[in-house]
């Protein structure tokens, strides 16, 4: 690649970095993205976790020799540390595979175990820059989570899909009367888990941990079993652990529908999709208001890049 390309790489990488990394600066942000996919030559996805870089390289069709991807990368690494002052040492590389058709969300890509406990507004959250594709703390989604907190107050809050409950630490530290998260995978909720007691929130009694198909946990719920719900969905999944697959946009109306049968009367459900045709059936959703929140939560560092979209949803 020419030198040229390389200069204008470094010029893009220091102009943003010197707009986002004020604004993080400003508001005390330690976890957040500077750079993604802003040059066609250089697709990747750069986000700083405290003293941390998250290098995440998404997977091109036309792909260079593998020496000479090697000798680019390797350039690209020292570029980057330069211009945001970082130790090669504290650079965490990923590839994100841009493959046909629908995927699962998550995919184990190594065992090194790179594990860092970093703060997002007085939370801590344990993050993991080596064995996955997303690090356990989804960056964009920090201003819901803030207005989570600040709804949770006395509520009784369900996280579906739950991750790695960053959601559910919200909703206890809002004072929650309780919580339950659920997720298909034990691996997640173990590490929900753990982000409630390195806050001090674990409770028995109060915080709870469902192993379950959401599909099929909405059915087993009683009326008005809750106040406030989030549900952040994969765009689909077709784990062997469950009945069905679930498609995202065939799927929502009834979703939303089974549970805001579950909503205490009043109740409001949180629900965003990363699904970038996705088109939400008004029509089929017995909400008494829907309101798109997509602009509302999109925080400075991803203005302009977020293909989600987020629903406020009163029952």
């Amino acid at each position: 690649m020419l030198p040229e390309k390389f200069e204008m790489f470094r010029n893009r990488l220091t102009k943003v970095y010197r707009h986002i990394g004020k604004q993080a600066r400003r508001q005390g942000i330690t976890c957040y993205r500077i750079y993604d996919h802003d040059l066609p030559e250089f697709a990747l996805c750069i986000e700083r976790y405290g003293d941390n870089l998250y290098l995440a390289e998404y997977k091109r069709k036309f792909e260079m020799a593998e020496v000479e991807h090697e000798a680019w990368l390797e350039e690209c690494i020292v570029l980057i540390c330069d211009v945001l002052q970082m130790p090669v040492d504290n650079v965490y590389i990923k590839e994100r595979q841009r493959k046909p058709g629908r995927l699962g969300q998550y995919q184990r890509v190594a065992t090194e175990g790179a594990n860092f406990i970093e703060e997002e507004a007085g939370l801590k959250f344990k993050v993991n820059l080596s064995d996955y594709l997303d690090t356990g703390l989804f960056l964009d989604h920090r201003i819901t989570r803030g207005m989570v907190r600040e709804e949770a107050n006395g509520k009784r809050v369900l996280n579906l899909f739950c991750y790695t409950g960053s959601f559910s630490v919200y909703a206890a530290a809002g004072g929650a009367a309780e919580v339950t998260s659920v997720d298909l995978s034990k691996t997640y909720l173990q590490w929900a888990e753990e982000n409630m007691r390195v806050n001090d929130f674990f409770d028995e009694k109060k915080h709870h941990y469902i192993h379950a198909d959401v599909k099929q946990y909405l059915d087993s719920l009683a009326p008005a079993s809750f106040d406030l719900v989030i549900m952040d969905p994969p765009t689909f999944s077709n784990s062997k652990r469950m009945k069905d697959f679930l498609d995202i946009q065939r799927d929502h109306a009834e979703l939303l529908n089974k549970t805001l049968q579950a909503l205490a009367p009043g109740g409001v459900i949180y629900f965003s999709t990363n699904y970038r045709k996705f088109e939400l059936e008004r029509d089929l959703i017995n909400a008494a208001d829907i309101k798109d929140i997509t602009r509302a939560t999109t925080p400075f560092d991803f203005e302009g890049k977020l293909f989600r979209y987020c629903f406020k949803i009163k029952k």
